[in-house]
């Protein structure tokens, strides 16, 4: 993720995420969590993490979601891997990617790369907790495919996809759609 201090456009793409992973007609998808990396600008990488099974307080509208991840920022970032809560369901830690990825396997999520050149057939594990990475408007860089080098891939199709889209496309397919 570039640099998000000066540019609204970038927010708004992180808080569309936040809003497809999370929102649902009247409630909170409680089985979700999503975790924003935060990786330009001055400073270390941050990672912004919104839990639905804690989270209060935030509505599913794109203005309040930017408004929760502004203050958030402002903090000072953690050390990597020590999550600090600003406010129910909302944390954020210093790291990176590969801290993510390392949590996950350990907590044993099953991880997949969305990659257009993926598997097209994918089918979640009954009960498996899965993560799922996925990019910004920038292709993945070298140092984040070796970071997730051996997951699996899984494409939702040839063209390139909006992220809040995957996120609901992957919804449906986990929901048993």
């Amino acid at each position: 993720m570039n640099d998000l201090t000066g540019s609204s456009g970038r927010f708004d793409v992180l808080a569309r995420a936040v809003n497809a992973a999370l929102f649902i007609s009247h409630g909170v998808r409680e089985d979700s969590v999503i975790f924003l990396h935060l990786m330009g600008g001055e400073g270390p990488s941050r990672r912004v993490v919104f839990d639905g099974s804690k989270l209060r307080g935030v509505r599913p509208d794109e203005r309040s979601i930017v408004g929760q991840i502004k203050s958030v920022i402002r903090e000072p970032v953690p050390p990597a891997g020590r999550m600090v809560e600003v406010s129910e369901g909302i944390s954020h830690s210093g790291g990176g990617l590969g801290h993510t990825l390392d949590e996950w396997r350990r907590d044993g999520l099953q991880c997949y790369i969305l990659d257009a050149d993926g598997d097209s057939g994918f089918t979640p594990l009954d009960g498996a907790d899965v993560g799922f990475v996925i990019s910004d408007d920038q292709p993945f860089s070298e140092e984040e495919l070796a970071v997730m080098d051996g997951m699996g891939g899984i494409s939702l199709g040839k063209d390139w996809l909006q992220g809040h889209s995957c996120i609901s496309i992957l919804h449906h397919i986990m929901d048993g759609g």
